[in-house]
């Protein structure tokens, strides 16, 4: 059985947007769609002088805009997706604690994002910050505006054949996880999409000539060795997914800044996460932050050990 793609809604177009994705990604996967809502604190409100918190009318009326807005947007996502199993569930808990419950039971987590218009990429919010750091399972962010035809070539879309721009892998050659890799590979052959994998490092002083420049003959041995190291780290899951085709990417700078700049053209960036061993926070790590907040593409963080 398939498990779930789920999306959270609060009704902002962002979360619209995230649910359209998430029903588009759930025909790719063959999987149902489930749409959750979190009430969190309106439900306790009001307290009498004197008195303990006691639920108010307004948490009524909020429970009845939540079902309204749920029931509007299943039937709007079953309208242009016939054929997608759909299901609702609005909640009570506070959102994070609630989203991160979801994420557990779902193959992925869809969130939504504010967009800043151009390249500007996107606002991430506390509750999204907050779920990307504690979920277990994959968290895809997508920012508000995206539209279908963004993911794919430019003038294919609804032409009959839409491939879509390629998936972005940020790949840590010296520690590569298959949780991540196995993933990104999935995604894009369930695109028939090609897969960049990106790999940037910052050299240290050796590599630099007295002039502060990168040394080109150091540069050019630098650049193989990660080469190397990704063709290695790649190859069994080249022989896995033949269809996949893949592209590598060593570049010298700061990782985050170079899968910003890919994610322009990208269906979907994936970046790894370690797992934390210390409660719930909101650190992110500095490429994960910097891709999070300034990506234009869709975002897919995958927890690994």
């Amino acid at each position: 059985m398939p498990r779930t793609i789920t999306a959270g809604l609060d009704g902002s177009p962002e979360s619209l947007c995230a649910a359209e994705w998430a029903a588009r990604e759930a025909l790719l996967r063959d999987a149902p769609l489930r749409l959750v809502h979190a009430l969190g604190r309106q439900l306790y409100t009001y307290a009498p002088p004197g008195g303990i918190p006691q639920p108010s009318p307004i948490p009524d009326e909020w429970s009845r805009w939540a079902d309204r807005m749920l029931r509007e947007a299943e039937a709007t996502i079953a309208r242009r997706h016939p054929g997608l199993r759909i299901t609702t569930d609005r909640v009570t808990e506070e959102p994070v604690s609630a989203l991160l419950g979801a994420a557990g039971e779902a193959d992925l987590l869809v969130l939504g994002s504010q967009g800043l218009g151009g390249a500007a990429g996107f606002l991430v919010g506390s509750v999204a910050q907050a779920v990307v750091a504690g979920s277990r399972r994959p968290v895809v962010l997508v920012r508000g505006g995206l539209r279908p035809e963004d993911e794919h070539q430019p003038g294919a879309f609804g032409s009959g054949v839409t491939p879509f721009r390629d998936v972005v892998l940020g790949l840590n050659s010296a520690a590569p996880n298959d949780s991540v890799i196995g993933f990104t590979f999935e995604t894009a052959s369930q695109r028939a999409a090609g897969l960049r994998v990106v790999h940037g490092r910052s050299p240290e002083l050796p590599y630099y000539d007295n002039g502060g420049d990168l040394n080109a003959e150091l540069h050019d041995e630098l650049t193989g060795e990660m080469h190397r190291a990704l063709s290695e780290a790649l190859e069994p899951w080249r022989e896995k997914f033949p269809g996949v085709d893949v592209t590598e990417q060593a570049v010298i700078g700061k990782a985050g800044s170079h899968l910003v700049e890919a994610s322009r053209d990208a269906s979907l960036v994936v970046i790894g996460r370690r797992l934390r061993r210390t409660p719930i926070g909101t650190g992110i790590g500095p490429v994960a932050h910097a891709v999070l907040h300034h990506a234009t593409a869709p975002v897919a963080v995958v927890p690994h050990d």
